[in-house]
């Protein structure tokens, strides 16, 4: 197993790793919209969602893998109502690449933040 760390997304602020890399996967942290300098995006949720989609590409690419191999994600987001909205950027992300995926409303996030996404990707 190998811990991951990039400095093109942000920094754990708990007892985590970014990613950890073992045989042929990779297992992206949850990444909340907090862009590496750890300043929060706190606009709309299709921002937020822009942001927390480039921090699992960062520390994809710094797993050595890519978005066109991410297997599964898990979306948590803070109001099912916001399901559209999330989805649509979520979608003009991947493009074609359909990766199995979970959508899990949960309410409250940390600082008030709007979603959060996890992955699972290949190596290459």
């Amino acid at each position: 197993m190998e811990s991951i760390a990039t400095a093109n997304a942000p920094s754990p602020a708990g007892h985590y790793s970014q990613a950890i890399r073992h045989g042929n996967l990779a297992f992206v942290s949850g990444m909340l919209p907090v862009r590496p300098d750890m300043t929060f995006v706190t606009g709309s949720v299709e921002d937020q969602t822009r942001q927390a989609l480039a921090n699992v590409e960062a520390v994809l690419l710094a797993a050595g893998s890519s978005r066109d191999k991410v297997i599964k994600t898990t979306i948590y987001v803070s109001d099912i109502s916001l399901w559209g909205r999330v989805n649509a950027v979520y979608a003009a992300f991947f493009g074609e690449h359909r990766p199995a995926r979970a959508v899990v409303p949960i309410g409250d996030l940390h600082f008030g933040l709007l979603v959060e996404i996890e992955a699972v990707a290949a190596v290459a």
